[in-house]
């Protein structure tokens, strides 16, 4: 999916599932539906299933915000 196409079906308060692709200092990376979110403070394992809530989406960076639902 596209960032255009993420963005027109998905809004804030939205609930994803997806996988985690990257681990950082400061949280985990995680890939759901082809657009990758960051999970700030979180440490799940890099492949892991996870269930996120994007809490804020930042169109003209092209970043979204989650946190475990």
């Amino acid at each position: 999916m596209s960032w255009q196409d993420f963005l027109a079906r998905h809004q804030v308060g939205d609930v994803l599932d997806g996988v985690v692709t990257q681990q950082a200092p400061f949280g985990s990376f995680v890939e759901a539906e082809g657009c990758t979110g960051l999970a700030y403070q979180q440490t799940w394992p890099v492949g892991a299933r996870v269930t996120v809530r994007i809490l804020e989406i930042d169109p003209a960076n092209q970043r979204f915000s989650l946190a475990a639902a």
